[in-house]
């Protein structure tokens, strides 16, 4: 991995990309189209976690929030403080297209029912980020998600995503994505069509997110104020990244679609 203080100035010096909903996203292979959807019918960042058998998730629900609050300050896009816990099983999981997997032990095997939920997500467009919170000491959390995910997906496998992708360069102009801890280089995802749908990371981006009330909860691992900020910038991209990505048209979403096409005349 090359040098934090090399990524900062790097970033630094980046152009950024002002970018407005419903225009042009950054990147030309993923356009913020009218008939885009974006994080709910709202339009706004909203941090989901999907429910964690290891019990309270208050860390991940600081870092939601915080995502939340740093995407409308460093952007035009809105978000929602507010983060919700959602259940595989329950119907909610299908009403907005973005849900994080977090955690540090394996998360078990889930229920046929789960597992069917979590498919007609994913086929209805959504996108699930796999974020290990324990990354280097165990593994166990990304390792069990890998086979969970393939359990829902027996017929897409897990490629790795070329540094020019466009997650590195949806508003900011970065080399590789960061977190709380030094993980690999790269992040390997789940492709299915144009769009990278599951996203496995190795680094612990919520833990470098999650606040203790006016401070951040954990230190970084190495490159302090400085990697942070590009764990701040990475979690901007992945937030825009959605937001330009599109979300199917489906009988759950279709009184939404038929509001905004009316909308539109």
């Amino acid at each position: 991995m090359a040098d934090r203080g090399t990524q900062m100035n790097s970033a630094v010096n980046m152009s950024r990309r002002h970018l407005i909903l419903g225009g042009i996203c950054a990147a030309p292979s993923l356009l913020c189209g009218e008939d885009a959807l974006a994080f709910g019918e709202d339009g706004a960042f909203h941090a989901r976690l999907l429910e964690s058998r290891s019990g309270s998730q208050e860390s991940e629900v600081s870092a939601g929030r915080r995502w939340a609050h740093e995407l409308t300050h460093r952007t035009s896009a809105p978000g929602r403080l507010a983060v919700s816990i959602v259940q595989a099983k329950d119907q909610e999981l299908l009403s907005e297209p973005f849900l994080i997997w977090a955690g540090r032990t394996d998360p078990g095997e889930l229920s046929v029912r789960a597992v069917r939920a979590l498919r007609q997500y994913l086929r209805l467009g959504g996108v699930l980020l796999v974020d290990d919170s324990d990354p280097q000491k165990s593994g166990a959390f990304g390792a069990g998600a890998r086979r969970e995910v393939a359990r829902v997906l027996p017929d897409s496998g897990v490629v790795r995503l070329p540094s020019d992708h466009v997650i590195y360069k949806t508003f900011y102009i970065l080399d590789q994505p960061v977190g709380r801890v030094q993980g690999p280089d790269h992040v390997e995802a789940v492709v299915r069509g144009k769009n990278a749908q599951v996203l496995f990371l190795g680094h612990d981006l919520l833990g470098a997110l999650a606040r203790r009330g006016e401070t951040w909860r954990n230190p970084m691992e190495s490159g302090g104020s400085e990697a942070r900020e590009l764990a701040v910038r990475f979690a901007v991209n992945l937030a825009m990244y959605v937001l330009c990505s599109d979300y199917k048209d489906d009988q759950v979403h279709a009184p939404f679609l038929m509001r905004r096409r009316h909308r539109r005349r």
